[in-house]
């Protein structure tokens, strides 16, 4: 099998395959199956053995919610296009209906691996001492504790509906769960049909009392159907059946909107009104129950997936106990670096003697934090300017830029509207935001600002510096625990320039002039990637070293995907750690035989984005080009946003990025999976002694940082073992 080692093993033996596919659509991969092939691989970590066993449990529910996302927004959109007759092909030269019917065909066997998944959990689960019952399986004791429980903390919430001309089928929001029950008058039998809407805001499964040390649910449905003679007294049930729907997430705004923000409050209105897209309902229903529900969501057969199991697989996620810590990953405490704790934790003088990168989770978002808290209770700081994508409920760093406004200082939030299911939260923050006395602006109707930008202007001595944070992920702390993503810190005064210039463009419409060392979409961050791949080729057609490694979530621009081709067949070796979507086919004689991919998947989600270019040397070099990126090589990233690529030119920063992270990154077998010409994936068979970079980067510290330290003690590639 090819090593999922890129660092030290030689490309694969290509394959040949027709002229016509090297030529033509057919030398992409679709985005949507791609996509889904992704989720099969987080799947894949549910019933992968070295994984902890709540944690497999967590991978299981993240997948249902990948694919529940995947359905409301990507699939809703197919349908729309296919609906009204659009037959236009995607660059793999499917049409919307066609990618339409293989999503289908793939997201049902999906489905099916996702309850397959679950029933060989469930019974380690019940081997641990965790248990899920059914109603059948209750005690006396279980029941009278049941009882109490329903009638305080579930009756009070639930609205009981019958179905009948006199009670109209209720509206059922996005991800809405319900119970149908087919019921019958006990004095007369006299039919009813009627519905339960199970509020989201109670928990999936009620908890029992423990038994002997064991930890004991039973399902919300199960519970509601031991109480059916209190939901519809005088009423028994003579069948009953679960469902959960999807409906249309996407979101339209007029472009020529006055108040972007009462726009946005109406069209989320919208979304939560968007027809349904997919329902899954419990295998067995009452065929006249069915028939019913179908017809008044008006969806058709095709919309409906029966489910042999459970519905709600995302809800799983409530069985990952924090009293079972010995079933989840080891505790992992994430580093302050030494050189702020050289300077007594105070950023600004940290970053003074020299540029600084932080690479997350591993060292502590914290920092990101304390540089705004400390900003924003600074005498000498005069003003901040920062970009918002998406954030925490109660976001420290909202906290802060309201304590500087408050303060008299000049605050301006670039706060990002269209940050998909996160709208209305965004909302909520720029309201808050306004109060406190910031200028909030909402940048361009038809581009998303994605870019991770924050500038801080301190007055020091009779000079004005800036102090400026580029990052490759969110300002959000919360997800800043898990996701891996790069924090750099400069008072280099091209970057700040740099920094000063976008906050311009997107405030005021300008385009920035004279750029230092900053690319920006939809300006040049693209040029700027296909000009480095032209380098390569030259370097390579001149008979010097010629390599690219590029870290990615997602590769799907068509231009960059064959500029790569071309670059690979002018010679250039190129290795690409691409975490989800890749429309790339690696490995392709006389197309792509020196282009090799894989995905990295595990116990943090991969974020950040980096590209590493020989220059003429190789790699690792010192001489290499260095980036890393806000954007993901996408057409909506290149073409339809507001991104950044900053080139990393501090020699020590340069070094972590290439000798570290790119080189444990593509040195991983233990979470790789890789990538064959036909757009599938293989998982490297890893034991436990296989390279493991995200245990890499926890065992060892980094190089940026490091501070009086020094970079003595950093190890090449090795980590412990289990």
């Amino acid at each position: 099998m090819t090593s999922a080692n890129f660092l030290e093993s030689d490309l694969p033996v290509p394959a040949e395959i027709p002229v016509s596919e090297r030529s033509g659509p057919k030398r992409f991969c679709n985005r949507e199956l791609s996509w889904l092939g992704f989720n099969w691989r987080v799947l894949g970590e549910a019933s992968n053995p070295r994984v902890p066993l709540l944690e497999r449990v967590r991978f299981l529910s993240i997948s249902a919610a990948n694919l529940d996302e995947f359905y409301t927004v990507r699939v809703a959109g197919l349908r729309e296009l296919a609906k009204e007759g659009n037959t236009t092909p995607a660059a793999d030269g499917l049409t919307p209906a066609e990618q339409l019917e293989l999503i289908d065909k793939d997201a049902r066997r999906l489905l099916q691996s996702q309850q397959a998944t679950w029933n060989n959990l469930k019974e380690e689960l019940e081997s641990e001492g965790i248990i899920l019952l059914t109603r059948d399986k209750l005690t006396k004791a279980d029941r009278s504790f049941l009882d109490d429980r329903f009638l305080n903390n579930v009756f009070p919430v639930l609205s009981p509906l019958a179905i009948d001309p006199a009670h109209p089928f209720p509206f059922i929001p996005n991800t809405g769960f319900c119970l149908a029950l087919q019921l019958e008058r006990i004095r007369d039998g006299r039919p009813l049909q009627a519905l339960v809407p199970i509020p989201s805001l109670i928990e999936r499964f009620v908890r029992l009392p423990s038994e002997a040390g064991c930890h004991r649910f039973l399902p919300l449905e199960e519970l509601l159907l031991i109480h059916v003679d209190q939901l519809f007294p005088g009423y028994k049930a003579k069948g009953s059946c679960t469902f959960r729907l999807l409906r249309d997430s996407d979101l339209e705004v007029e472009e020529e909107a006055e108040d972007l923000v009462r726009e946005f409050e109406v069209a989320l209105k919208r979304r939560r009104r968007g027809e349904v897209v997919r329902i899954k309902m419990s295998a067995g229903a009452p065929e006249e129950l069915r028939r019913v529900i179908m017809d008044e969501l008006q969806i058709n057969e095709g919309q409906v997936i029966e489910i042999m199991g459970l519905i709600g697989v995302v809800d799983l996620k409530e069985l990952v106990l924090d009293a079972r810590h010995d079933l989840q990953w080891p505790a992992f405490q994430p580093r302050v670096p030494e050189r702020v704790q050289d300077h007594e934790g105070d950023m600004f003088a940290a970053i003074r003697q020299k540029d600084m990168l932080l690479h997350h989770p591993y060292e502590t978002f914290d920092m990101v934090v304390r540089f705004l808290q400390q900003a924003a209770r600074d005498p000498n700081v005069v003003a901040i300017k920062q970009t918002l994508y998406r954030t925490s409920k109660n976001s420290p760093i909202v906290a802060a830029l309201c304590e500087a406004a408050e303060d008299g200082k000049s605050v301006t939030a670039l706060v990002e509207l269209k940050a998909r299911f996160d709208e209305a939260a965004n909302i909520r923050q720029s309201r808050r935001l306004e109060r406190a006395g910031a200028h909030v602006v909402y940048g361009f109707i038809n581009y998303k600002t994605h870019a991770k930008i924050s500038t801080v202007v301190r007055r020091e001595g009779d000079q004005l510096v800036t102090y400026t944070h580029y990052g490759t992920g969110n300002y959000h702390p919360d997800t800043a625990k898990i996701y891996t993503d790069l924090s750099f810190f400069t008072c280099d005064p091209a970057l700040g320039r740099d920094a000063t210039k976008v906050f311009n463009y997107v405030g005021g419409y300008a385009e920035p002039a004279g750029l230092e060392n900053l690319s920006i979409s939809p300006l040049d961050l693209k040029s700027t990637i296909l000009t480095r791949l032209e380098e390569e080729s030259a370097h390579a057609k001149a008979g010097r070293p010629a390599e690219v490694w590029v870290k990615m979530n997602s590769l799907i621009e068509p231009d960059v995907i064959d500029a790569l081709y071309k670059a690979s067949q002018d010679g250039v070796k190129i290795s690409l750690v691409i975490r989800g979507i890749c429309g790339l086919r690696p490995g392709i004689k006389g197309l792509s035989e020196n282009i090799r991919v894989k995905s990295v998947v595990g116990r943090f989600l991969e974020h950040s984005r980096i590209a590493c270019f020989g220059n003429g040397h190789g790699l690792p070099s010192k001489k290499a080009r260095v980036y890393f990126s806000s954007a993901d090589w996408m057409g909506r990233n290149l073409n339809r946003r507001v991104e950044t690529l900053v080139e990393a030119k501090n020699p020590t920063v340069k070094a972590q990025i290439v000798s570290q992270i790119m080189a444990a990154n593509l040195a991983d077998e233990a979470q790789s999976w890789i990538m064959n010409p036909d757009g599938s994936y293989t998982r490297f068979p890893a034991d436990k002694t296989s390279f493991n970079c995200h245990r890499f980067f926890m065992e060892n510290p980094s190089l940026s940082g490091r501070g009086s330290a020094g970079a003595k003690d950093v190890p090449k590639l090795m980590h412990s073992y289990d």
